[in-house]
């Protein structure tokens, strides 16, 4: 096998779950885990389908209360297929004996394969060979072979198919209190000899389900005339073929199956489009070849070549990056251009978080700008869309403009918990994070980086532009100025940490001038501030009609971005907020002696009858957010405007003191500490980013990545090899390149678009290559060193890093 091939050589079932969300296969319109045909839900399985965007409510008493929430349902699922030999049981890998098994994910083709020979009753040897997909283009389809081989007998065998209505969200183990039942089935059909269909609603959305499968029996190349027994009951219909097994004589199975619901574009009904679409499906091995060349076609725009100097680290390193840019195509790949949806912070892989959209678009979107910039286009009308809902939030809470939810889903209201279940300590208790505002700077953010990597005029002026003004209209409203300090103050809210959501012995949630909030929002006030440039004076001008924007309005935006607050302690260390230097130091080595394992401290705390409040702790990144973000410049300028002295020699400073305080109990903690080392600490940088390529195919937080993969996470790594290391940054209309590679990383090659031109980067310790593609795209300008000069498709320019020279071929 190769970087190219996630290979589990054994049967572990404790680590069934794990390995079935990490062998997940989807299109970015439907995902299904890779649970064995044969499994169930159980205490080692847990088969899923999720569609995207597909959401049901149901509401449940908990502690007194009502709480309602919303969740990505899981689907009737389509896999089951098992066989029983002779009288015998149903086929369960518990139950017999395994000679050999070998599961592998197919990166490179975007196919799951599993192959196994056991030994059951009578001493029957069997073998077993299984692949399928989920069609990247056909985005409907996906499709299930099984060859059954006996080995050393003959015999009877009965093959059992079906499609699975019985399902629930149950998934994760913290919402089992919570109602999970989101489907209800309407009608099941038999639609031929081959053929079994159903239809399902789900409960309070109305969102109309229906699944179509055939299942074809396969002798020697020709189709077997085999009439199955139908069993139904009221969530589910099963086909049961019966027929003679002879020895070494193999048997194959085919399962093609169409998914289609009520939200899909250019459907008339979701049962007859899945019947049409299945009809006109062609035979798996065909799916299969065209699937391949779709994934190498996409795996050409996503590829990267590196060198480590050890064959074995090298191999596992771009193993796990492709292994993550797989994911991340699966769930926001090109198929989402032509949907309604964002980016579920854990995939389509699994049931944790509810499958809520959350800020970590931040993270994955400077991924997607580089590579395939429309999806991040059709991911940010997402939020567009949601425009409405935002601004009926920010009214309704007592504030001007939009105010985006910090968990969507649906229609964009906000799907925060009210209650949330410590599972160390089995209590509810409450849940203050939708207080992190700053959900609404990384949606500005992305709507600006999303422009400077493409210049996409059209969206700026007729979607972007219009979101990005109510942010600042939000923002305004929220900011109050303190006459006493002559600084505008934002109060009540929470920073990226989330340990921290009150000050100890206050009433009421919320702290007061968390320093990554405030500075951000002066810099996208700031960007706001340049829209007329951007956009024009029309298209300006237009907009201020249509929203009412007054000059005073905007004259308020200017006041802020001169005098917003940022607290600081100890002379230069930039406070995460105001008082946080007040705070205990935190025991750290006594609780790692004690339990080890203290990323998620919160709950530690909150299991003995205390709070992570109380201390200078941090789950993860917060200020330190701001140097992942903004350049040493940006940040310059930024403090530069607002009065405040800043000297780009205090960032070591406040990297160490942040670093030293925090627990990493999110994963995304490791990537932004690994991108705010990289230009002092190489050796750091790495040993992070090492740590972050780990997050789930090794599941470093006991567990969480079975309940989903972590998409933010998955991003940040392969954007760290993009971005971080390179050192790209697109700010101003020139494509900066600093290259700093860590000591392991010898060489490392990628491919951009950037502007419409597509270029090769190469780089080594001594040499940066970029290399444009031949075409008639207009010339970029790129700059290194501080020097930008222009760059015309099928042009070269080599840097040396060092002293920089350039030379054009």
């Amino acid at each position: 096998m190769s970087a190219w091939h996630l290979v589990y050589p054994d049967w572990q079932p404790a680590q069934e779950r794990l390995r079935e969300a990490l062998c997940t296969t989807g299109n970015g319109y439907f995902a299904t885990r890779g649970a064995a045909p044969e499994a169930v839900a159980d205490e080692h399985h847990y088969p899923g389908t999720y569609v995207a965007g597909l959401y049901n409510r149901l509401a449940t008493e908990i502690a007194g209360r009502k709480l309602v929430n919303e969740s990505l349902v899981n689907v009737p699922n389509w896999l089951p297929l098992d066989f029983c030999i002779e009288d015998g049981d149903w086929f369960r890998l518990d139950e017999v004996d395994l000679l050999d098994y070998c599961q592998v994910l197919d990166l490179r083709q975007g196919v799951l394969r599993r192959e196994l020979t056991f030994r059951g009753a009578g001493d029957r040897e069997t073998r077993l060979e299984q692949w399928r997909l989920v069609h990247l283009d056909r985005i409907h389809l996906a499709a299930l072979c099984t060859r059954l081989v006996a080995r050393n007998w003959s015999g009877r065998i009965r093959v059992r198919s079906a499609l699975d209505g019985r399902v629930r969200n149950e998934g994760v183990e913290r919402y089992s209190e919570l109602n999970s039942r989101h489907l209800e089935t309407l009608e099941r059909w038999v639609l031929g000899p081959d053929t079994v269909a159903l239809y399902a609603k789900t409960n309070d959305s109305g969102v109309l389900v229906a699944e179509v499968a055939a299942t074809r029996l396969y002798r020697a190349g020709e189709r077997l005339d085999a009439t199955p027994a139908i069993t139904e009951r009221s969530d589910y219909i099963a086909q049961t073929f019966e027929l003679d097994l002879e020895q070494d004589q193999p048997l194959d199975i085919e399962k093609t199956v169409a998914l289609h619901t009520s939200r899909d574009r250019a459907g008339y009904r979701p049962d007859l489009d899945a019947r049409r679409n299945l009809a006109a499906a062609p035979r798996p091995d065909d799916l299969r070849r065209d699937h391949a060349v779709l994934w190498d076609q996409l795996w050409r725009r996503f590829s990267f070549s590196l060198d480590l100097g050890d064959e074995a680290e090298e191999e596992r390193t771009l193993r796990i990056l492709r292994l993550h840019v797989f994911h991340l195509l699966q769930t926001c790949g090109p198929a989402a251009m032509d949907l309604d949806v964002s980016v579920p912070a854990r995939g389509l892989h699994g049931e944790a978080y509810r499958g809520h959209v959350f800020w970590d678009e931040l993270f994955i979107f400077p991924f997607l700008n580089l590579r395939i910039p429309n999806i991040t286009r059709a991911l940010l009308k997402y939020r567009y869309r949601r425009l409405e809902e935002a601004r009926r939030a920010a009214r309704e809470a007592g504030y001007h403009g939009a105010m985006y939810p910090w968990q969507s889903g649906s229609d964009g209201r906000e799907e925060s918990q009210r209650l949330h279940l410590n599972p160390r300590s089995g209590r509810w208790i409450p849940d203050h994070s939708r207080r992190q505002r700053h959900v609404n700077v990384a949606i500005a953010y992305n709507v600006f980086q999303y422009f400077e990597v493409t210049q996409d005029r059209e969206f700026l002026a007729y979607v972007g532009a219009e979101m990005l003004l109510e942010i600042a209209r939000f923002w305004s409203s929220i900011a109050e100025l303190n006459p006493e300090r002559g600084r505008y103050e934002i109060r009540g809210v929470m920073g990226p940490d989330e340990y921290h959501d009150a000050y100890p012995g206050r009433d009421g949630g919320g702290l007061d001038n968390n320093a990554y909030t405030n500075l951000m929002v002066a810099w996208v006030l700031g960007r706001v501030l340049d829209l007329p440039d951007m956009l024009g004076e029309q298209r300006w001008n237009e907009l201020c009609e249509m929203l009412e924007v007054s000059d005073s309005e905007v004259e308020r935006w200017y006041d802020i971005t001169r005098k917003m607050f940022v607290p600081f302690h100890d002379g230069d260390i930039i406070s995460q907020f105001e008082g946080y230097e007040a705070l205990e130091e935190f025991d750290w080595e006594a609780y790692r002696q004690e339990y080890e394992d203290i990323q998620r401290l919160d709950r530690i705390l909150e299991s003995e009858g205390d709070t992570p409040n109380r201390y200078q702790v941090s789950k993860q990144a917060d200020v330190l957010m701001l140097f992942y973000l903004l350049s040493a410049e940006d940040l310059e300028q930024l403090f530069d405007r607002l009065g405040y002295d800043f000297d780009p020699e205090i960032i070591p400073r406040n990297i160490n003191y942040y670093l030293s305080r925090t627990s990493h109990g999110s994963t995304l903690s490791r990537v932004v500490h690994s991108w705010v080392l990289a230009r002092s600490s190489r050796e750091g940088a790495w040993k992070l980013f090492s740590d972050a390529l780990e997050s789930d195919v090794a599941d470093i937080q006991g567990g969480t990545t079975s309940e989903g993969i972590h998409a933010g996470a998955m991003a940040g790594t392969v954007d760290l090899m993009q971005r971080c290391f390179t050192g790209i940054e697109t700010r101003g209309g020139v494509l900066w390149l600093n290259p700093r590679l860590p000591d392991r990383l010898r060489r490392l090659e990628l491919q951009i678009h950037y502007r419409q031109q597509v270029l090769t980067l190469s780089i080594t310790g001594e040499t940066l290559c970029v290399a444009s593609e031949p075409g008639d795209a207009a010339p970029v300008r790129i700059g290194f060193d501080g020097e930008t000069e222009s760059l015309a498709p099928g042009q070269r320019r080599e840097f040396e890093l060092g002293p920089a020279t350039a030379r054009a071929d």
